[in-house]
């Protein structure tokens, strides 16, 4: 019977057991907004799997399919912008900041919180339908008296929909731009374009 040699240190990643798993995970996530955002929601989850610097495996042990994948980034966007209304001195210019940005880094995700309820011939998951009340809870505590999007109820979801409709082009420089001329036409007054944090 014939031994294989023992596979060196250097060639096999040390295990970082649990620890590892919540790295990993925020890995994945992160690697599926640029990858998504890149290429699309039909982006083989291997590109996701090796931006992240993980096996596919790895990806598989955390998000069991592609829609597991998507709602993660979906879920890790919302707990940004909810960060970011949470904060002190939070005001909502700022927070549309964080909102634009996760716009423009991942527009096909968010466009689906904006939603009626379809998508195409698919239903929105009730999860997703979640989320979107989640940003407008979110949003809707920074409203000042008198703001333009604190008219009617839907109004401030509408106009978050109808900027996220206007994210698009080739470039996150593109998509950003038609951002900030969405909300500009909507007389909202946006600040800086950044993740929560930044």
């Amino acid at each position: 019977m014939t031994q294989r040699p023992p596979v060196s240190d250097e060639r096999r990643p040390a295990n970082g057991g649990p620890r590892a798993a919540a790295r990993n995970r925020t890995a994945l996530i992160a690697a599926a907004r640029e990858i998504y955002a890149e290429q699309g929601l039909d982006a083989p989850l291997s590109a996701i799997a090796r931006r992240a610097g993980v096996g596919q495996g790895v990806l598989y042990r955390h998000f069991p399919d592609r829609a597991a994948v998507a709602l993660a980034v979906l879920d890790e966007n919302v707990r940004q912008i909810e960060q970011a209304a949470a904060a002190d001195g939070a005001d909502l210019a700022g927070v549309l900041g964080v909102l634009t940005w996760h716009q423009t880094e991942s527009a096909a995700f968010v466009g689906i919180l904006h939603t009626d309820g379809a998508v195409g011939h698919q239903r929105v998951p009730a999860y997703a339908s979640g989320l979107s009340e989640r940003v407008g809870g979110a949003l809707r505590g920074l409203l000042p008296d008198g703001h333009p999007l604190a008219g009617r109820p839907g109004d401030l979801m509408l106009a978050v929909a109808m900027v996220s409709g206007a994210v698009t082009g080739p470039t996150r420089e593109e998509r950003e731009r038609r951002a900030l001329a969405a909300w500009r036409l909507l007389g909202v007054e946006v600040g800086p374009v950044r993740p929560f944090g930044e």
